[in-house]
C-alpha cells in the first residue's frame, strides 16, 4: 500500500514537472520573434540629400538590416518620392522612408501604413520647416521677399513646400487659392528635387530664399560646413509631422512586425549614430490618423496651388 503510493506521488511530480517543461517551451516559442517569410527586403530611401553621403548610409543600412533579420537586404534611392510610391503599390519596395506628405498619398491609395515614425528628443513627433537666405541678404521677414524668386524643396515636400504654403496663407499674404505667385511674382518659383537642390539655387544667387527642414540648416547631414556657414534661417513654421518608415499594405502583419523590432532596434544606443545619419530622429510606433491630421488643410491647399 505504501509503495503504491509512492509510485503515485512520485508519477504525479513527473507529471507536473513534464507539464511545467511544456509550458516554458511554449512560452519561449510565444517570446521568440517569427521569422520573416520574405527572402528579401527591399528598402527605398528618399533621395533628399548629397549622393555620395546617401551611398555610405546605404551600405551601412543593407549591412545593419541583413545582420538583423538574418535575409538579403537592399537599399534603393529612387530618383523621387513617385517612385517609391509606385514601388509600395505593386509590390517591388517593402518599406518607403517618407514625409508625411508622401504617407498621405500613399494612404489614399490604399498602398501603405506607417510602421514607424520620428520623435524629436523633446519628446515630439513634430519639426519645423525654415525659410533660409544667404547670411548677408538684407531681408529681416517672409514678408520683404514679395516679388522676390524663391525655391521650394520639392510640389510634395511637406516642410519644403505644404507648411510654408500654409503659413504665407494663415499671414494673408496670399489667398485661398494658394497662388504663392500672386506673392513672390510670376515665373519666380523654383521646385527642387530635395532639399539640397533648394538650398544651391540660393547658393547659386537663382533664388533669394529657399523652403527646407530645419535640420538642413541647424544639423551636419545635408550641406557642408562651408555651406551653412553662408546661410541663416530667416523664419520658421510648423509644426511639420515628422517623416515616417512605411510599409506597404499587402505585406503580412507577421512580417511588418519583425521588420518594426528590426528599425526600432536602431534606436540602441550602440546604433544611434547610424540610426540618426539615416532617419535624425528617434523611431517609435505612433497612431497613424493623429500623426497626419494636421495635413489635410495643407494638403488641399497645395493641391489648388499646383492646379493653377
Amino acid at each position: 500500500m505504501h509503495r503504491h503510493t509512492r509510485l503515485l506521488r512520485s508519477a504525479t511530480r513527473w507529471c507536473v514537472l513534464l507539464l511545467s517543461l511544456v509550458a516554458a517551451q511554449a512560452a519561449t516559442a510565444a517570446e521568440k520573434p517569427a521569422a520573416l517569410t520574405l527572402d528579401k527586403v527591399v528598402v527605398a530611401l528618399k533621395p533628399d540629400k548629397n549622393p555620395e553621403l546617401m551611398l555610405q548610409e546605404k551600405r551601412a543600412l543593407e549591412a545593419f538590416l541583413s545582420g538583423e533579420l538574418g535575409r538579403p537586404a537592399e537599399v534603393v534611392i529612387p530618383l523621387s518620392a513617385a517612385t517609391i510610391l509606385e514601388g509600395l503599390a505593386n509590390g517591388t519596395i517593402d518599406l518607403g522612408y517618407l514625409s508625411a506628405t508622401d504617407m498621405v498619398n500613399a494612404r489614399n491609395r490604399r498602398t501603405a501604413r506607417v510602421l514607424l515614425a520620428g520623435e524629436f528628443s523633446d519628446g515630439r513627433t513634430a519639426y519645423d520647416s525654415y525659410w533660409v537666405v544667404k547670411k548677408d541678404a538684407p531681408y529681416r521677414s517672409i514678408e520683404d521677399l514679395r516679388g522676390r524668386p524663391v525655391a521650394f524643396a520639392s510640389k510634395t515636400s511637406t516642410s519644403g513646400f505644404i507648411i510654408p504654403l500654409l503659413d504665407l496663407r494663415s499671414r494673408g499674404l496670399i489667398g485661398e487659392d494658394g497662388d504663392a505667385e500672386a506673392f513672390f511674382g510670376r515665373g519666380n518659383l523654383y521646385f527642387g528635387l530635395g532639399y539640397v537642390s533648394a538650398i544651391e539655387r540660393v547658393l547659386a544667387g537663382d533664388a533669394e530664399a529657399a523652403a527646407v527642414s530645419y535640420y538642413v540648416l541647424d544639423r551636419d547631414k545635408h550641406l557642408t560646413p562651408e555651406q551653412r556657414a553662408q546661410l541663416r534661417m530667416l523664419q520658421k513654421q510648423g509644426p511639420v509631422p515628422s517623416h515616417v518608415i512605411a510599409v506597404r499594405s499587402s505585406l503580412k502583419e507577421a512580417d511588418a512586425e519583425v521588420l518594426r523590432r528590426a528599425f526600432a532596434a536602431l534606436n540602441a544606443p550602440e546604433r544611434t549614430a547610424l540610426r540618426d545619419k539615416l532617419f535624425t530622429t528617434r523611431l517609435v510606433p505612433v497612431d497613424e490618423n493623429a500623426h497626419l491630421a494636421p495635413l489635410a488643410d495643407g494638403l488641399a491647399l497645395a493641391s489648388r496651388a499646383l492646379r493653377k
